[in-house]
């Protein structure tokens, strides 16, 4: 009942538009949500793997205190 009525009352205003006007269309509408959805799917799979990093540095296994360059040369 509500799709029949919005679309009687849609009818009118697509012929008011220019058909000369070139528009996306639902193509664009469709390529555009596919775009969005895949970006989802890669944010969502990217968190997953920043988690699984590890990026506490671990001791310098010599005991050794690195010398900065410069410094104690000279």
């Amino acid at each position: 009942m509500m799709s029949s009525l919005a679309a009687t009352q849609l009818v009118p205003l697509a012929e008011e538009l220019d058909k000369n006007k070139v528009t996306p269309g639902v193509l664009g509408f469709i390529v555009f949500a596919v775009i969005g959805v895949a970006v989802w799917f890669l944010m969502k799979s990217m968190n997953k793997h920043m988690k699984r990093v590890d990026f506490a540095e671990e001791p310098d296994a010599s005991g050794a205190a690195p010398v900065a360059s410069g410094e104690g040369r000279g």
